[in-house]
């Protein structure tokens, strides 16, 4: 299935051609507000759980093994997923994430877990 996805960090300002903004992280990201984040949803149930986020801790060398082990907490979590789907059947969507790392995040991780499925 080919869809529209985006990843952008949540400090960049909202474009036109963002589509529907999806904040992928568990925690709200400092110094953003809600108007600010001009968000369609705030889905941080897809987000890793707080034991993968702490192991991986931005460390670029884990990144590898956090893309496996979050793979396999979002294929536990197909309702959540699911939710994410539907609104790929709907047009573009953008998924938001807070972290300073622009390559090695959730984000970037839920993207390639999506367009492989």
């Amino acid at each position: 299935m080919a869809f529209d996805l985006m990843v952008k960090r949540i400090y960049e300002p909202p474009a036109a051609d963002d589509g529907q903004r999806v904040l992928v992280d568990r925690i709200w990201p400092r110094g953003i507000s809600k108007e600010h984040a001009a968000l369609a949803l705030w889905l941080k149930e897809i987000a890793p759980s707080d034991e993968l986020r702490k192991w991986f801790g931005h460390e670029p060398a884990r990144w590898a093994e956090f893309r496996k082990r979050y793979g396999a907490e979002l294929d536990g979590n197909g309702e959540v997923v699911a939710t994410l789907h539907g609104l790929l059947g709907e047009g573009k969507v953008t998924l938001l994430y807070g972290a300073h790392d622009e390559a090695h995040n959730n984000a970037v991780a839920l993207a390639e877990y999506l367009r492989g499925q």
